[in-house]
């Protein structure tokens, strides 16, 4: 998320800010009474927890002839922005109203898709990782949440990385059986010339309460040889492609995409006894990973289904 506008905080350290009221059935209505504020200050004078902490909720639904979107709740410097729907589809743009993620906040995006529901999500610009007030890392996970018959994209803009800042990033998806999913997240270690932050990002899907992927990375600061020859070399740039669908073949042996060295390499591979297929890429930069994950998700397009002609994965 970019800055939309810069943050400001309450004239007092000790004081919360009054909440906007929540107006039944408006998009800050999420329907529950047992959650937590969506948003609140740390005090500001403790190093470790001056931050923004913020979790902003989506819930797609099938109403029986189309998908719709009971739950739309905003958070922090998210602001949920819902789109016209297209070929059964509902889709909803994250927008930015604030600087974000700096040093000490703790950011989640919740999204849970129900039976026979499709769902895209996007954000409107890229999501730059900034150093803050507090030497205190920022957090950002996002929760994914599919049931029988549902399908999510969740098709985030890069993440940019800035020199001095810190950010844990996590992403967990629990599908069920009939679950498909499409994630894809984009990294860009430093802006030219800078060095880049530290940043760590975990991608960890279960189906059907089994475990198909738990992948960590570590890249700039204190992470080990990650600029080294056995992790990015001379790249400054990586993206992860995953893709799960259960009309996926999936006997198909891994794939290597890029043709030249200089701009990067990208490796689709399935995943073990699911029908799941994980794309990896590393490049000079977002134009090249951006086509590698691109070629990727054609050839899986193009894979044997079976019964059916092609997946069901959507871009």
């Amino acid at each position: 998320m970019t800055a939309a506008a810069p943050r400001t905080r309450p004239a007092s350290t000790t004081e919360q800010p009054t909440p906007a009221p929540v107006v039944a059935g408006s998009e800050t209505d999420s329907g529950r009474t047992d959650e937590a504020p969506g948003v609140g200050w740390a005090h500001a004078t403790d190093p470790e927890l001056s931050g923004v902490e913020a979790t902003a909720f989506i819930r797609a639904a099938h109403d029986g002839s189309a998908t719709t979107v009971p739950v739309r709740r905003n958070g922090g410097p998210f602001h949920l922005n819902q789109k016209r729907s297209h070929g059964g589809w509902a889709r909803i743009s994250v927008l930015s109203s604030m600087c974000a993620p700096l040093g000490g906040d703790r950011l989640a995006l919740d999204i849970t898709v129900e039976e026979h529901a499709k769902l895209e999500v996007t954000t409107s610009a890229a999501t730059i990782a900034l150093p803050g007030a507090t030497a205190a890392p920022a957090t950002y996970d996002v929760r994914l949440a599919v049931a029988d018959q549902a399908m999510l994209t969740w098709l985030p803009k890069p993440l940019i990385s800035t020199q001095g800042s810190t950010l844990h990033q996590t992403c967990t998806v629990d599908l069920a059986p009939t679950a498909a999913v499409i994630v894809r997240e984009e990294q860009l270690l430093g802006r030219i010339p800078e060095p880049p932050g530290h940043l760590t990002t975990r991608l960890t899907v279960h189906r059907d309460g089994r475990p198909v992927l738990d992948q960590h990375a570590s890249y700039g600061g204190t992470a080990p040889a990650w600029d080294g020859p056995a992790v990015l070399g001379g790249y400054r740039a990586t993206g992860q492609l995953l893709v799960v669908d259960p009309c996926l073949a999936t006997d198909h042996p891994p794939v290597l995409f890029g043709d030249d060295p200089g701009r990067g390499h990208a490796v689709l591979t399935p995943l073990a006894r699911h029908p799941a297929y994980l794309a990896t890429a590393a490049g000079r930069g977002l134009h090249d990973i951006g086509e590698l994950l691109d070629a990727a998700l054609e050839h899986i397009r193009n894979m044997g289904t079976g019964p059916q002609s092609e997946p069901q994965v959507r871009t």
